[in-house]
């Protein structure tokens, strides 16, 4: 019996005609098969050719036995050594293949959105991982997070314009995970110019600043815009709101928008909220808006022992869990978060908890708001359990695209 090392010392197929990797035997092919798109490093067979493989390298995936499983993106250095982009061993990875991706994904979204404000590409959930596209009208962002996409860039970019009629398309390169496949954060316009200055994006009822160039991610998220209109219904006609963790003032300008009476922002950066007060401009509420540039636990510290009291708290933080490592000093985060949020909140008003940890799941996270809310002397109803929008497709074997968790609780008088 050889070994996997030396039974693979040999990383092209017998044909020539593309690079094989191959699992190792203890791998459930199986489930690769019925879906799993990632592949890890633990998982494969490693020789000096498979090890010499460039990052992003189309290859073919096989099995044990070498029956082939589908046609995959490998970066050997990676963690994620592998992953599935199609299910035909001797798929092209070809403009014809990417403009298949593209087409379908933004099928999609015309057939949910009136206008074309929305992730048009969520990475594996669309069939293109790594890849992140947010569309803003004519403008789109597009983040490479892996080493093919990278290669590919300039081309995506090119069949955008072609099948979406987008005029300018910038690339992020500030996410983490491109780090991971050896790539650099050097940032760039591919097509057009970068405009002048942040673009507004109507949103349920309101208009927001994207900063497509110099804020956060792609310059906006989108994922909660379901929870935004939710929560805006909660606060009520005249209702006063607080946003913590604001942002652009996601969820106060929300309610603003649908007749909330006053709401104030709470972030520690203060270009974020200046985006959000140039969106109150925008929307016609900014003389019911304010902004607090803050520490978000020492700010609500300083509101619960004041006395501040409101009909809706809203407390979206980053993500406190974003790895395994990080999962019970994350956890610990929620729960005082749900400690001193919950202490602000109306008798029968109404506290939204959120979380971006995919390491946090919904059952975890639930738990650590529930203690939060107890610490706090108050009981609590379960009124709503939201996600991510439609634009941000779950797929079914990857957790992490499911990531976003939002809990609206009604706290009993």
């Amino acid at each position: 019996m050889t070994t996997p090392d030396s039974s693979q010392d040999d990383a092209t197929d017998r044909s020539g005609a593309r690079p094989t990797i191959r699992l190792r035997p203890n791998t459930d092919a199986r489930a690769i098969r019925r879906g799993i798109p990632w592949v890890f490093s633990d998982q494969i067979v490693s020789d000096r050719r498979t090890r010499a493989l460039a990052p992003g390298a189309i290859v073919r995936l096989e099995d044990a036995g070498r029956q082939p499983i589908g046609t995959v993106a490998a970066t050997t250095g990676s963690r994620i050594v592998a992953r599935l982009l199609d299910a035909d061993p001797e798929a092209e990875i070809d403009r014809d293949w990417l403009k298949g991706r593209l087409v379908a994904a933004l099928d999609m979204r015309e057939r949910l959105f009136d206008a074309p404000y929305y992730r048009l590409v969520h990475a594996e959930a669309d069939g293109m991982p790594g890849v992140v596209i947010d569309r803003f009208g004519e403008i789109a962002v597009i983040q490479p997070n892996a080493a093919w996409a990278e290669a590919r860039v300039g081309e995506i970019a090119e069949i955008l314009t072609e099948v979406a009629g987008l005029r300018a398309i910038y690339k992020n390169a500030s996410g983490r995970a491109r780090g991971l496949e050896g790539l650099d954060d050097v940032s760039s316009m591919l097509i057009g110019q970068a405009p002048d200055g942040p673009l507004p994006v109507p949103m349920n009822g309101a208009t927001y600043l994207a900063d497509l160039t110099g804020g956060q991610k792609t310059g906006l998220f989108y994922d909660q815009r379901p929870n935004h209109a939710f929560c805006a219904r909660l606060a009520g006609q005249g209702g006063r709101v607080l946003d913590v963790f604001a942002h652009v003032g996601g969820f106060a300008l929300a309610a603003l928008a649908a007749g909330a009476g006053s709401a104030v922002a709470v972030d520690g950066s203060a270009p974020a909220l200046e985006l959000a007060m140039g969106g109150a401009e925008a929307s016609g509420v900014s003389g019911r808006f304010e902004t607090r540039r803050e520490d978000a636990f020492d700010a609500m510290q300083a509101m619960g022992e004041a006395g501040e009291l409101f009909d809706l708290v809203v407390c979206d933080p980053p993500a406190f869990a974003p790895s395994k490592p990080a999962l019970e000093a994350g956890l610990r985060a929620y729960e005082r978060v749900a400690r001193l949020s919950a202490s602000l909140v109306e008798p029968g008003g109404y506290l939204t908890l959120c979380s971006c940890s995919h390491a946090a799941d919904l059952t975890k996270f639930r738990s650590a708001c529930l203690r939060g809310i107890g610490r706090a002397g108050r009981r609590a109803q379960l009124v709503h359990t939201g996600g991510a929008g439609p634009d941000h497709p779950l797929h079914p074997y990857l957790a992490e695209s499911g990531y976003l968790k939002a809990l609206v609780f009604r706290l009993l008088p």
